[in-house]
């Protein structure tokens, strides 16, 4: 089916199945998680139209595009990204939604000492928010260091890591503010293994079978709220460092020959600018999508092209740090 007739296609209308898709042995992979700790605890899944974990229902529900290769394509095509579209990538959101799902199960957000350490859960979540990428006081998992939109993220986030086999949380934030909170969810996690939750609803909110509006308003609406068609501030740099021009089209791509020295991008601008690593990384997986978009190539040698890439992410880094530029629509 072609990308116009399917973005006419209503939500409802996709029958759509997560136990004929890959999703079900990722959830699987979860649940022996959670069961290697020792909770008695078993999310249930649905499809809707995107990832989250309702108020008052212990479950996950998965974006619909996860259930079938096709609209996987169309995903990365409206979006430029797919979120949980690997293995690895999915595996992250569901841990993190686990950690909501377990929140609400057992209803460990009335506890003081939560609400202590992570802040109120009824604090409203903001439309945008502009993190502090050198800031300990939270784990790193999500992309955009998420834990610090919301408390309830930060928890999630938490419980994330916490969860995670061969994490070594202990080792990673021993120097860390952030490991008060680890402990904490390891200490509350031990104090209900092997109890049942408080919360068992079933229930499905907003699940795909109800949901009417066509793939083309659904995308029109996502691309309005992050920003998808609005010119990227790193388009006019980027296009004097690679070419669009017929001349190259057969060298190798920008988005290529950026994801290749990657690590050495990150490890030099690094040493140069005093930044964290992970702030880097950002801007660079930013650069790397937008050459995608823009279908850029390399038109010049690699060596002056590597060069003039370290110039740009250490100027962009700066950029993203000190201008305000790094904030992250929820």
């Amino acid at each position: 089916m072609r990308d116009e007739r399917l973005l006419d296609m209503r939500m409802c209308d996709l029958k759509l199945s997560i136990d004929q898709s890959n999703l079900g042995r990722r959830i699987n992979q979860l649940h022996r998680e959670l069961a290697g700790r020792e909770l008695n605890f078993k999310p249930h899944c649905w499809l809707s139209e995107e990832w989250f974990s309702p108020d008052d229902v212990p479950g996950i529900a998965i974006p619909f595009y996860l259930a079938h290769p096709r609209l996987t394509r169309l995903e990365r095509k409206q979006l430029l990204e797919v979120e949980g579209g690997t293995h690895e990538g999915c595996m992250k959101i569901l841990r993190h939604e686990a950690g909501h799902a377990i929140d609400t199960a057992f209803r460990l957000r009335r506890k003081a000492r939560y609400r202590e350490l992570f802040g109120k859960p009824s604090q409203n979540y903001p439309e945008y928010y502009q993190p502090n990428p050198s800031s300990h006081d939270y784990v790193l998992h999500l992309e955009m260091w998420y834990a610090q939109s919301h408390p309830l993220e930060d928890f999630a986030e938490t419980f994330a890591v916490w969860l995670r086999p061969g994490s070594r949380w202990r080792k990673r934030y021993s120097d860390w503010p952030a490991i008060e909170k680890l402990h904490y969810v390891d200490e509350i996690m031990k104090s209900i293994r092997g109890k049942k939750p408080l919360v068992t609803t079933r229930q499905q909110v907003d699940p795909l079978s109800r949901i009417r509006k066509s793939l083309r308003t659904h995308y029109q609406r996502k691309r309005l709220h992050y920003g998808v068609d609005f010119p990227s501030i790193y388009d006019k740099d980027l296009r004097k460092l690679f070419s669009n021009s017929d001349e190259h089209r057969r060298n190798m791509t920008g988005a290529a020959f950026l994801s290749r020295i990657r690590n050495e991008l990150r490890r030099t601008v690094a040493h140069w600018t005093g930044e964290y690593s992970y702030t880097i990384d950002q801007v660079i997986q930013e650069m790397i999508e937008r050459c995608r978009e823009l279908n850029l190539r390399l038109g010049s040698p690699a060596d002056e092209a590597k060069r003039n890439a370290m110039i740009l992410v250490a100027v962009r880094t700066t950029h993203f740090l000190h201008e305000g530029r790094h904030r992250v629509a929820i």
